[in-house]
């Protein structure tokens, strides 16, 4: 029996054997329970309900006139609250979280008598840093973002 071998039945056996492949490793996926395919999270509910928490401070924010700002100088970073709010009623926390190193990340309260917080420089190593503010003012809750690169 002679068999005549050319492109086509070439073409067609590479393609079976790469369909056969991908198909065991589909399969392997899919019976094996190491591999955790799930995409639903465990407390699904409790973690909706904390985006959306955090998604109705955000809003409260953009929905504000005077809105907060985050600056840097020489030496400090300003973090600005609306200047019509009195500044002894504002509460919260700031959080500086830098991508690159997990061990730099840390927390300050808000508490101030003026409409700003000033953080010195001079503690926070150079590059990129994500600043965000949560904080209250009578009751309402608020969440602004930003990042700096700082030399």
């Amino acid at each position: 029996m002679n068999i005549k071998f050319n492109w086509g039945t070439g073409i067609v056996i590479a393609f079976t054997f790469f369909i056969g492949f991908i198909l065991f490793f589909v399969i392997k996926v899919q019976t094996n329970h190491q591999y955790d395919n799930e995409l639903v999270v465990e407390d699904y509910y409790k973690k909706e309900r904390i985006l959306q928490a955090k998604l109705d401070r955000e809003q409260n924010a953009a929905d504000l006139n005077d809105k907060v700002t985050v600056t840097q100088d020489d030496k400090n970073i300003k973090i600005e609250f609306p200047s019509d709010f009195d500044a002894t009623q504002i509460t919260g926390k700031v959080s500086l979280y830098r991508p690159s190193d997990q061990k730099l990340d840390f927390e300050l309260p808000v508490s101030i008598s003026v409409p700003y917080l000033l953080i010195p420089k001079s503690n926070l190593a150079g590059g990129r840093w994500d600043i965000s503010v949560e904080w209250q003012y009578e009751d309402t809750d608020y969440q602004n973002s930003a990042m700096l690169t700082l030399d």
